[in-house]
């Protein structure tokens, strides 16, 4: 089964962070070690950090016709600040990993499960 692991920082809530924003090395580098310890238990198909919402643009869709904004987008309540996607046995081994997460005060990590072939079999 496959899941992604979204990571929702803190730190990006409420169209924070300033401009210019890079993440501590010192929490990367703990992170970059969990990553390491969870890739030999699960099979990490993709993992990425994303940059803060002033860098990015949103793309909606209204009575047939896309409109364009920019970020940050000030009314949106939770932001990702990353993710993993994952191959592991069952949800519960995803839970047990992202408990272990470095994460900081406030962070969030939400664990979807991907659709498969299986499912519309």
């Amino acid at each position: 089964m496959k899941f992604m692991m979204l990571m929702i920082p803190a730190v990006y809530q409420g169209g924070k962070p300033a401009p210019g924003f890079a993440p501590d090395p010192k929490e990367m580098e703990k992170m970059g070690r969990f990553n390491e310890e969870m890739g030999k238990a699960l099979k990490i198909e993709s993992l990425n950090g994303l940059h803060p919402l002033a860098k990015g643009a949103r793309v909606s869709f209204a009575k047939g016709k896309p409109s364009v904004t920019d970020g940050p987008f000030i009314e949106t309540k939770e932001v990702l600040g990353g993710y993993w996607l994952v191959e592991a046995p069952s949800k519960e081994a995803v839970v047990m990993w992202a408990q272990r997460c470095p994460a900081e005060e406030g962070d969030t990590i939400e664990i979807r499960q991907v659709f498969g072939p299986e499912d519309f079999a």
